[in-house]
């Protein structure tokens, strides 16, 4: 974005943003382990028959519809998490000033990677909220009598956006490595400030 647009906000601070840390990357994080969560727990709903005789070993008393209940709110969890996690990647997208003259690992400046980036991030929020539909569907229509309440195509499914998160989470590294984009701790040592004193 434009830096003289930028300079018209008040108290950017050394990661280019109004605040001290980026809210993106932390809602990243908070997404992908709800994903991995829900789909985790459905996968030993599925599996309980096999491992039945752990939890009775363990003497842990558990019921395999627990199993399910768990991983299907943490997929809601997930798909409302991850509107906000899309929303605070552009804005803060708008707000970078990345260096022009850098191409990453993957031979890509800086401007195709956020674009990128920010495709995928919209992709990824359409995959999660449609497995979530899916899931629904599953779990109050589908399959509400079965003891199983999900297809293996689901988890199938699920382990591939796993996949997709894989690749689109380097762009997203990359962004912040290579580029320097809003990295607080890289730009304050550019700078020669003290880490120590202007994080507090």
């Amino acid at each position: 974005m434009n830096s003289e647009l930028i300079n018209q906000l008040s108290n950017i601070g050394a990661n280019g943003l109004p605040y001290k840390i980026p809210i993106h990357p932390n809602l990243v994080h908070l997404t992908i382990g709800l994903f991995v969560i829900g789909l985790t727990f459905d996968i030993v709903g599925v599996l309980f028959p096999f491992q039945k005789w752990l939890f009775k070993f363990l003497a842990i008393s558990v019921e395999r519809d627990s199993f399910f209940d768990v991983g299907w709110y943490n997929m809601l969890a997930a798909t409302t998490i991850t509107f906000f996690t899309v929303a605070a990647g552009f804005y803060e997208m708008l707000l970078a000033t990345p260096p022009a003259d850098v191409r990453s690992a993957w031979g890509l400046q800086a401007m195709e990677t956020m674009l990128w980036h920010g495709i995928g991030g919209v992709l990824i929020l359409a995959l999660i909220l449609s497995m979530t539909v899916w899931r629904g569907w599953q779990r109050f229509i589908g399959r509400k009598d079965a003891d199983r309440q999900v297809h293996w195509s689901y988890l199938l499914s699920g382990v591939a956006i796993l996949a997709i998160m894989f690749l689109h989470g380097t762009l997203g590294t990359q962004m912040g490595t290579e580029f320097g984009i809003h990295t607080t701790a890289d730009n304050l040592l550019q700078m020669g400030k003290d880490i120590n004193t202007e994080l507090k």
